[in-house]
């Protein structure tokens, strides 16, 4: 992908935000009890897209700071997180003095940003001792109709490897874990979700209807799914964290 095409995806998601709000799943809590250092009362949510992380932040009694550049996104995060401080940024240029915060979690965000600039950021920003903690929902495909939905979506941003997400120094080596769950969605949440990705964001309006159609095709015909108003979602929750050194 281009330099070019990669900018446009990133920042698509402000146009959809309201489609990213229904769309998008939370987090399981046991991830984020993972991600989290022990005794943290201060954190950064980088990246915060319309809060979908900063409300489970906010819901453990922890003081959360939402940095998103996409002024669509911040609207929707306001308006659903308003305990949440919601500041305009990037995790290039984060709008926070040094060392502020005990950790920075990044959901969904991290194959967006500039590494070389973002990781002296985060540092930054971090405590001493301070963590950095990364995290992606992954569609589970070892669930037969979830395989074929993402033949149906084909595409996103590719050549990342969320089991080897870039950090490197001053943090220390990563650490990885996963967590499988699933998430209960109905088929016009199924929907919202394909309409969330940002590759569907902008792609021409024949590409976004022909995949439309064919997810409904799946959600009426698959066995699975079929007459069904409400079904899971597996997913495969894929964490990362890494001590400040």
């Amino acid at each position: 992908m281009s330099d070019e095409g990669r900018a446009a995806q990133a920042g698509s998601f402000g146009a959809a935000a309201d489609v990213y709000e229904r769309g998008r799943p939370g987090y399981p809590e046991e991830a984020l009890d993972w991600l989290l250092p022990p005794g943290a009362r201060r954190v950064l949510d980088l990246g915060a897209g319309t809060g979908k992380l900063t409300r489970q932040l906010v819901a453990r009694g922890l003081e959360v700071v939402a940095v998103e550049p996409a002024d669509g996104m911040r609207v929707e995060l306001r308006r659903a997180v308003p305990d949440a401080t919601a500041l305009a940024g990037s995790a290039e240029s984060i709008p926070l003095t040094d060392a502020c915060v005990e950790a920075v979690l990044v959901a969904q965000a991290w194959h967006w940003v500039d590494v070389s600039r973002a990781v002296p950021e985060v540092a930054r920003v971090l405590r001493p001792g301070g963590r950095l903690g990364l995290v992606w929902n992954s569609r589970d495909e070892r669930v037969g109709w979830v395989a074929e939905l993402g033949r149906i979506m084909s595409g996103g941003v590719e050549h990342f490897d969320l089991a080897q997400p870039p950090v490197g120094p001053p943090f220390a080596p990563i650490e990885r874990r996963d967590f499988a769950w699933s998430d209960p969605i109905t088929p016009d949440g199924l929907i919202d979700l394909v309409a969330s990705r940002s590759y569907m964001i902008i792609a021409p309006p024949d590409r976004r209807e022909s995949t439309f159609a064919a997810v409904r095709r799946l959600l009426c015909e698959h066995p699975d799914l079929a007459g069904r108003d409400r079904f899971e979602m597996p997913y495969v929750t894929r964490c990362s964290r890494a001590h400040l050194a």
